[in-house]
């Protein structure tokens, strides 16, 4: 047996997250079934275990296989079987304990606002409407706040026990309009942590409150004094970063190059 590492992306809307579940459709059963179809029985490890609703584009997993077989024909013949809403884009060997999770070093997540009057249907499954106009200096001001390593409690809970310290290495708003997203990576994410942070930050955009109000929030750890939890489907798993010495040898190109 010999472990693969792969980057997969998907559309979250149909599956009730990536973890795997005995009563509803979730990412790593549709992967696990594909690797059973094509005669490669096995567990899915995965950098992160994206809610009901949220996608990827960056999601980094790995599994072990008996292959024989050049790793693009693998590739081919797991996108073959996978429904249309999950892709393989890329596949390398791996270290034998190379795990998804405990060896990242960070991750970044992209939260994406359609910031127009009237809603776009075509982007109902990836962007949060939000009607009234946002100012995005004003928000870019507050997420500073956010960089470092601060108690998040404020903003989510921790999926295990009860440290809630994290470490922000980025906080970035941007339009390309009317599109706004918000870009954050950090070495790890409490639950629903993003969704909570951009229900904060809403209200900085509409003059509501200062930007100086995020840093209270921070300071607080009071998840009541926080915004919202906006809804998943704007929320988007973008990349996962590792140390140097874990970047695979082999890669095979994707769809996209």
């Amino acid at each position: 047996m010999a472990r693969v590492r792969a980057i997969v992306a998907y559309d979250g809307t149909g599956f009730a997250g990536f973890q795997r579940q005995t009563n509803a459709p979730t990412v790593q059963g549709a992967l696990e079934q594909a690797l059973a179809t094509i005669g490669q029985p096995g567990r899915v490890l995965a950098a992160g275990r994206t809610d009901a609703g949220v996608h990827a584009t960056g999601q980094v997993i790995a599994f072990d296989v008996d292959w024989p077989h050049p790793l693009e024909e693998l590739q081919r013949a797991l996108n073959a079987v996978l429904p249309e809403a999950i892709a393989i884009w890329e596949v390398a060997w791996a270290a034998p304990d190379f795990h998804p999770r405990f060896q990242a070093r960070s991750r970044t997540y992209r939260y994406t606002l359609y910031n127009a009057p009237v809603r776009d249907p075509l982007r109902r499954r990836t962007a949060y409407h939000v009607a009234a106009p946002l100012d995005v200096g004003a928000m870019q001001e507050a997420a500073r706040f956010l960089v470092g390593e601060h108690d998040f409690a404020a903003f989510g809970r921790p999926p295990k026990g009860e440290n809630t310290v994290r470490r922000v290495l980025r906080a970035e708003w941007s339009a390309q309009r009317p599109l706004i997203t918000f870009e954050i990576e950090a070495t790890a994410f409490l639950y629903r942590m993003v969704r909570r942070i951009v229900g904060t930050l809403l209200p900085v955009g509409w003059g509501k409150v200062g930007p100086e109000h995020v840093a209270e929030v921070l300071a607080s750890r009071d998840p009541s004094l926080a915004g919202p939890t906006v809804p998943p489907h704007g929320l988007c798993l973008v990349a996962v970063s590792y140390p140097e010495t874990e970047n695979p040898e082999t890669r095979i190109p994707n769809a996209r190059s």
